[in-house]
């Protein structure tokens, strides 16, 4: 049943959009952030939605799991997902930004600029002190470029994206295939390479190539993420141990004791979070400034007492210029690549055919998992419009010579999950019945009011014959979707661009982005769909929950599974070791034809499937993709 509500401004009440599904409750106590993700839950089944068995069908594959041909058939209209996206992005435009007016805005804003720009750095260091080619300004104006199209121009303004560890890898590995020739260009040839990756970007933008999402399900998404996340782990090792060669002993030891104190100090901020003490507001503030206040006071701490002389010695701090908007070795700004020799034009087109290739999934991923199901947007998807601008950017990065930027992980999904609001939830009964019914680990769904703060207030009650005691407790009913917190982490990258800020960016000392590494990555690692699967093997089943949906999946498979996620986590971080690092993305995008051909031939149910893997987003995010799954909710009427 279709109604118009009273205002016609797609807000609810505080300035943020209401859930999708239904009306959002209003939070009985003031609400509280979510900021630590777990794996994405499957979209809540409905009449229709499901098959004759009750397990829920992926998009994209059949009931059993196998592929499945799109139901659609007809002649190729290119362009038309591009129109589409446009045209049911475009009435949210003005309240994307008028929403901004709400106070979540102010702590996503700093907590997304400290998780992006400090590991985007640290992750160039590699390049910068390589090849010498690229500099902190490149890394910030890479950052900025790509805030600002996607806040300004982009569908799905919530995506953060920046200089990422597959893009380093990829970087560096052409850098050393070339390295000594004597007629060859660094910086123009990458100019071509981007160029070429730009031109497979637009061409499949503009013929629906993006359809190939919807084969995409979690078993892709969380292993590319176990992946990402141990890179994470390994480039803060490597911070580290690279200090012992070019400082002296005790400043290396100093770099690993910064790092250690900023691995520990936001985890244990989370656990405050998380826990009873203190009131909702210190809690709160504990979950949204935990980040930031941890590298100010690490970085504070570098310099007390007799650890000033030891993180003062050469090597120790941020490389920095010594002017404003300079970039490497005293370079033009322009990069005029095609005045590259002929000869290396054509070579560079397979190199971008691999960028593509994994922009292609990685751009496209993080976006799926920003807009997971199980967070409750209101405002339609843009995929294809997205990738088409994702090009764009691609070419002025080739022109400028800097890193291409592309969608984050896991920066894209925390980046949600600072903007979520919390509100009082249903009781334990129903929460379980609704878990079992979307064919989800309960502790995905309790997981997440925790991590909103400790805030899961728990009111005394029992039921009739016995049944389980209600809890009121707090649980996602909406979240802010505007563009101000991306255009404005992304100024404040333009402004560290500056003399005076670039002065104090170099006095982080390398340590502090270790430990900022190895946070990120431990993170993201212990809330990976992977990590919980091994964790309910190893757990003795009296200790899980009666209802844990993957009581009813067989342990055989439960570890067969698991198993193979391992094995294309291992090949794909095994390749990026060796000089063929530059074939990686081809490794990840067969992630999806394994999950869609090999794995429902290995003695799996259709039901042990749909527990164990299923679709990132729901089938209103998956309408950009497919044109059908969903219908996008106008800006002046919700569906009860």
């Amino acid at each position: 049943m279709t109604t118009r509500r009273r205002s016609s401004s797609p807000l609810g009440a505080g300035g943020f959009a209401p859930s999708r599904t239904a009306p959002a409750p209003p939070p009985l106590t003031p609400p509280l952030t979510l900021l630590h993700p777990s794996p994405s839950r499957p979209y809540s089944a409905r009449a229709g939605e499901s098959d004759a068995g009750g397990a829920e069908a992926t998009p994209g594959l059949g009931s059993d799991g196998r592929g499945a041909r799109d139901g659609r058939r007809g002649r190729l209209r290119p362009f038309e997902g591009m129109y589409r996206d446009v045209r049911a992005r475009l009435p949210w435009y003005a309240s994307d930004w008028t929403d901004a007016c709400n106070y979540r805005v102010v702590p996503s804003t700093w907590f997304i600029f400290f998780a992006n720009v400090f590991p985007g750095i640290a992750f160039s260091l590699d390049l910068i002190e390589t090849t010498n080619e690229y500099g902190v300004q490149e890394v910030l104006l890479a950052s900025f470029m790509a805030a600002f199209v996607a806040a300004v121009l982009g569908g799905q303004p919530l995506l953060i994206s920046g200089v990422t560890g597959p893009i380093t890898v990829f970087n560096k590995t052409i850098y050393d295939i070339f390295r000594g020739r004597q007629d060859f260009n660094y910086l123009h040839f990458m100019g071509w390479v981007y160029l070429w990756g730009a031109i497979l970007h637009w061409l499949a933008a503009g013929l629906n190539a993006v359809h190939g999402l919807r084969y995409v399900t979690r078993f892709a998404c969380d292993t590319f993420g176990f992946y990402v996340s141990a890179v994470y782990v390994q480039y803060g090792i490597q911070t580290v141990t690279r200090q012992f060669a070019r400082s002296s002993t005790p400043a290396a030891f100093l770099g690993i004791i910064l790092a250690l104190v900023t691995l520990v100090l936001p985890h244990y901020f989370t656990a405050l979070a998380r826990s009873g003490y203190g009131n909702k507001h210190f809690r709160r503030f504990c979950a949204d400034y935990g980040m930031p206040i941890t590298v100010v006071a690490a970085t504070g701490l570098a310099y007390w007492g007799r650890f000033d002389a030891y993180v003062r010695e050469p090597n120790m701090t941020l490389p920095t210029t010594d002017a404003s908007f300079e970039p490497a070795n005293g370079r033009a700004w322009l990069i005029r690549f095609w005045q590259l020799d002929a000869q290396y034009v054509g070579i560079a087109l397979p190199f971008g055919i691999v960028l593509f290739i994994l922009f292609y999934f990685d751009a496209n991923v993080s976006s799926l998992i920003a807009q997971g199901s199980e967070y409750p947007l209101r405002k339609p998807a843009a995929f294809h419009w997205d990738f088409f601008l994702l090009g764009i950017t691609t070419f002025i990065a080739g022109l400028l010579g800097v890193p291409a930027p592309n969608g984050l992980i896991p920066q894209a999904p925390l980046h949600t999950a600072s903007l979520v609001v919390m509100g009082e939830g249903a009781g334990k009964k129903a929460d379980a019945e609704q878990n079992a019914a979307n064919s989800v680990p309960l502790s995905a769904v309790s997981a997440r009011a925790e991590d909103g703060g400790a805030s899961a207030s728990v009111s005394a009650g029992s039921e009739k014959d016995g049944e389980t005691a209600s809890a009121t407790r707090q649980v996602p009913v909406a979240v802010v979707e505007q563009r101000v917190s991306n255009l404005a982490q992304g100024c404040l990258c333009l402004i560290l661009m500056t003399k005076p800020f670039e002065h104090v960016l170099g006095l982080i000392p390398k340590g502090v982005l270790a430990g900022l590494f190895w946070y990120m990555g431990t993170d993201a690692l212990l809330g990976s769909g992977v990590t919980e699967k091994l964790l309910y093997l190893a757990r003795e089943r009296a200790a899980t929950p009666a209802d844990h949906p993957l009581h009813a999946v067989r342990a055989s498979r439960i570890a067969l599974f698991t198993a193979i996620e391992l094995v294309g986590f291992g090949a794909t971080f095994a390749i990026t070791q060796t000089i063929a690092a530059i074939g990686f993305p081809v490794i990840i995008m067969l992630l999806v034809p394994v999950r869609a051909l090999l794995v429902p031939r290995l003695g799996f149910t259709p039901d042990e499937l749909a527990i164990l893997d299923g679709p990132v987003a729901s089938p209103f995010t998956m309408e950009s993709v497919t044109g059908h799954r969903g219908r996008a909710p106008s800006p002046s009427r919700q569906t009860d």
